[in-house]
């Protein structure tokens, strides 16, 4: 999977992806969702794969963005 980011600027606070993968997103400091620093999106399992994809689909605002690898506009 590619590396997925919360644009922080699309992103509302309403925990719908904390709630679906709380393995992978969180909220910082700024009450925002973020996704958690310590997350290898090389090396994710198929299952968890899927669950960040029904994060991403789910998120009312679209802040959830997947990324190519190198892309250098992360959030």
């Amino acid at each position: 999977m590619k590396k997925v980011i919360v644009n922080k600027e699309k992103c509302i606070s309403c925990g719908a992806c904390v709630g679906l993968v709380d393995e992978v997103f969180e909220f910082g400091e700024d009450d925002l969702a973020q996704v958690k620093s310590n997350i290898d999106f090389a090396n994710i399992n198929e299952e968890l794969e899927n669950e960040i994809k029904d994060a991403i689909e789910g998120c009312p605002t679209e802040a959830i963005e997947e990324l190519d690898s190198d892309d250098k506009n992360s959030i």
